[in-house]
């Protein structure tokens, strides 16, 4: 398997079990095997150990020492720090963006913004979260700090399972998309202010829909163990 292999590995691995974690379909307090996860992924215990890594840095896992990695439920307190921390990056590259983004880059983000607008109208959840990545990579690389950027993405990657899982609650394509459009018109007319303004409420407005979103499926969770025989 050759490095991007490897890589491409790790993230499918990491993603599909943040999925599964986070709506509920592997409880907290399951120990995760890495030679049954190894043999359900077609890969080696490698990438699987990577994902259950990364995994903890989010806090959906828990790693012990010669012990099976647990499920652990998110620590709302830590939780909280990163979303605020995400918020503060996200809204000083927004900001300079604004002042260092080229012409075609500007047009390019214009464009990625009005496809998007397109999946809203579709419905198309899973495009809208993948194209909603490369909105916010576009805006990273757009600062011309790659420290910036490397951090930044660093930060996304442990808040990303939350970050994509509000995308399950009623209207939130719709909304997200509008919170964007107040990012792409601050950027395209070159006012930093205003640009950092609307991504630190666009990062807010996140970490609200995934408190939304983790309430409601607790309460489906609950409802379910009351129907149970």
């Amino acid at each position: 398997m050759t490095q991007s292999e490897r890589r491409t590995s790790v993230e499918t691995i990491r993603l599909d079990l943040a999925r599964r974690i986070v709506v509920g379909l592997i409880e907290p307090g399951t120990a995760l095997d890495e030679g049954s996860l190894a043999a359900e992924f077609g890969v080696s215990r490698t990438p699987v150990r990577e994902a259950l890594r990364q995994l903890a840095s989010s806090g959906l896992v828990r790693q012990r020492p010669h012990r099976k990695a647990m499920v652990t439920k998110p620590d709302e307190t830590e939780l909280h720090g990163m979303f605020a921390v995400m918020g503060h990056l996200e809204a000083l590259c927004a900001k300079l963006c604004a002042a260092t983004m080229s012409p075609s880059e500007r047009r390019a983000l214009e464009r990625l913004h009005m496809r998007m607008e397109t999946m809203v109208q579709a419905g198309d959840a899973a495009s809208y979260t993948t194209a909603n990545e490369e909105f916010h990579g576009a805006i990273y690389d757009g600062t011309r700090n790659a420290y910036l950027a490397e951090v930044t993405f660093a930060t996304r990657l442990r808040v990303q399972p939350f970050r994509r899982a509000q995308f399950g609650t009623l209207g939130r394509l719709a909304a997200s998309h509008g919170e964007h459009t107040a990012i792409v018109d601050a950027i395209l007319r070159g006012e930093g202010a205003a640009a950092e303004a609307a991504m630190a409420s666009h990062i807010g407005f996140v970490e609200h829909a995934w408190h939304r979103y983790a309430d409601l499926a607790q309460a489906s969770s609950e409802q379910k163990a009351l129907q149970e025989p």
